[in-house]
Parts: structure tokens; C-alpha cells; sequence
């Protein structure tokens, strides 16, 4: 077995655990104010780390292209409370518009 495959057994087993140990966990614990408000957020601020690391990077790289401009444009369309699907597709004819003038990577 190559150990791309003992990587991906290893990451399994671990989100198990993870998952398992997060079910242990006792109940009077998971009411106080503090946990539950860092529960609340942490889901926001991991997408937030993703969004923002796959837009302005490439590799160990800090750019600036269609990504970028895609990223702001699906900003306005959700300031403007445009359904989801709407915020997707603008951000994606955004970038593909700005990699078409030749402002890509």
C-alpha cells in the first residue's frame, strides 16, 4: 500500500475520532455561553480561512487576479440579498469575464 493510501486510512481514522470524541462530550459542558458561542462561529471563520485562501493564493504565492474580482462581485450580490445560486453564477461570469481580458494567473 503506497502511503498516499496510509495518509488517507490515517485522516479517516482521525475524523472519526474526532467526530466520536465530540459525541463524549458532556452535556453541561456544551450549554455554557462561551462554547456555544465559539461553536456558533468557528464553522464562519473556517470557511472564511478558505474562501480567503483560495482566492488570493497560489502555492505560497499572495496574488491578486479573477479571483479576486469574482470574490467582490459575488460581495455585491450578496449586499444586494440575491438568492445563492444568483451569487454563484455572477462571481463565476465576473472571473470568467476578467480571465477573458487577460487578468488571470
Amino acid at each position: 500500500m503506497s502511503a498516499t493510501w496510509w495518509a488517507v486510512i490515517l485522516a479517516t481514522v482521525g475524523c472519526y475520532a474526532a467526530k466520536l470524541g465530540g459525541h463524549s462530550v458532556p452535556e453541561r459542558f456544551l450549554e455554557r455561553p462561551l462554547v456555544r458561542e465559539v461553536s456558533d462561529a468557528l464553522p464562519i471563520a473556517l470557511l472564511m480561512a478558505l474562501v480567503a485562501v483560495q482566492t488570493f493564493a497560489v502555492g505560497q504565492n499572495l496574488v491578486l487576479d479573477a479571483r479576486v474580482a469574482g470574490l467582490g462581485a459575488a460581495v455585491v450580490a450578496l449586499l444586494l440579498r440575491a438568492p445563492f445560486l444568483v451569487v454563484v453564477v455572477v462571481a463565476a461570469a465576473t472571473a470568467a469575464a476578467f480571465r477573458h481580458l487577460g487578468w488571470a494567473v
